[in-house]
């Protein structure tokens, strides 16, 4: 059911906690699900992307009880699982990325299944690599898969120019192989940042991953995973959002919990706020794509700018850059979305001329969320941002800012 939220405009002010990191909260759990022992990981949020993962987990047999924000995980050995229920990644493209090679770890028949929008985002990554291999990789509708096969170490080649989370499924599956294995990634290696926090969270599991050069992974065959007790670092990519409200006059927001060594590429907002208050600047995001709409939004309400590396925004839970043109043409702006780069033009800035619609999309409701705060006005659906943080809305709320569900 569509939610409508109206928002008066508020000035934000006070302290809060930055949410979990999505990115590593779903890494850490597949760790903790493929390690022989208990393991106990705090931070996880109550999001709709946290319980598609933990549901696929305990489809393959993990054990995973949640009490608050914290999960007991007793791992499984994912060469033995064969094939349960469905796993049902709903709109999480990261789970079901994460999750198709840990399938084809058994030689099992398993099926994965979602929202009809989840598999209108490409996979043929892995439909290739289940080519070379003779794997069976079918769509057995316009929502599921159904995949088996058994992967061993080798030369995998994937581009650098796609998600890299398909890297990072990879990178789940293949230490546990008992064959050594190389990725080999052709240039040029975008969101290399989502690489690091893979590697990361394998690191703290007890997997040793290599960078032999600046585009090959080596990974060691062979190896275990080992259960651990961790927390989930804050997360840059939804703490943007409340920091936003700082560089309008009015508001002071206090963010705590953010790592100042993180590896998350989202942290690169800190740069471009600064860049965004000083002109009208060119900013690369090929790196940090989900900042594509908060970006944008704070460009809308500022001097303009010119995003690079931005072709990645069309295959999102919407087309990002389309859909933010289309909302802040409501407030005045003038935006054009090219191939690999999206201009917001300087324009008089005012409140919206209607509602606004939130495109199914966490990221742009959030963002528009923001500039309401500064213009007043309604969204529907809000209920996207439960994808990610579900408490979003609740923390505008303990900042100052007026919102009523309508």
């Amino acid at each position: 059911m569509s939610l409508n939220i109206k928002i008066k405009k508020s000035a934000l002010a006070g302290r809060i906690a930055a949410p979990p990191s999505k990115s590593m909260a779903h890494r850490m759990l597949i760790c903790a699900g493929l390690a022989n022992g208990r393991s106990v990981i705090h931070g996880i949020s109550d999001s709709e992307d946290m319980s598609a993962t933990l549901n696929c987990l305990r489809a393959l047999g993990v054990s995973c009880e949640k009490k608050g924000d914290t999960v007991t995980v007793d791992g499984i050995d994912i060469k033995k699982v064969s094939a349960n229920a469905p796993l049902n990644c709903n709109e999480s493209a990261s789970t079901l990325r994460f999750f198709i090679p840990l399938c084809l770890m058994s030689g099992a028949d398993f099926e994965l299944v979602g929202s009809k929008s989840l598999f209108t985002r490409p996979l043929s990554v892995y439909e290739k690599i289940c080519k070379e291999q003779s794997f069976k990789f079918e769509r057995n509708s316009e929502s599921g898969i159904r995949v088996s096969g058994e992967l061993y170490g080798r030369e995998y080649k994937v581009d650098g120019n796609i998600s890299s989370q398909f890297i990072s499924g990879l990178l789940f599956a293949l230490p546990l192989c008992e064959g050594d294995s190389t990725v080999s990634i052709a240039p040029p290696i975008e969101s290399r940042s989502y690489l690091d926090l893979t590697i990361q969270a394998l690191e703290l599991f007890g997997i040793k991953i290599e960078w032999s050069d600046e585009r090959t992974l080596y990974i060691k065959g062979g190896q275990r995973y080992s259960p651990r007790e961790a927390k989930v670092e804050g997360d840059y990519s939804n703490a943007a959002f409340f920091a936003a409200m700082n560089l309008f006059d009015g508001n002071n927001v206090e963010i705590d919990g953010l790592l100042d060594t993180s590896l998350q590429g989202d942290r690169a907002y800190i740069k471009f706020f600064d860049m965004l208050c000083r002109g009208t600047p060119t900013i690369h995001i090929g790196n940090c794509p989900d900042l594509g709409p908060v970006l944008m939004a704070v460009a809308a309400a500022k001097n303009g700018a010119v995003l690079c590396g931005t072709h990645r925004l069309k295959i999102k839970e919407s087309d990002r850059g389309a859909a933010m043109a289309e909302e802040l043409s409501k407030f005045g702006v003038s935006v054009a979305v090219h191939d690999d780069s999206i201009v917001v033009y300087p324009t008089d800035f005012h409140a919206p001329s209607t509602v606004l619609s939130g495109h199914n999309d966490h990221r742009v409701v959030m963002s528009l969320s923001m500039l309401l705060a500064l213009t007043g006005g309604e969204i529907e659906g809000a209920e996207a941002v439960n994808k990610s943080l579900p408490t979003f809305f609740d923390m505008m709320t303990s900042l100052g800012c007026e919102v009523e569900k309508v």
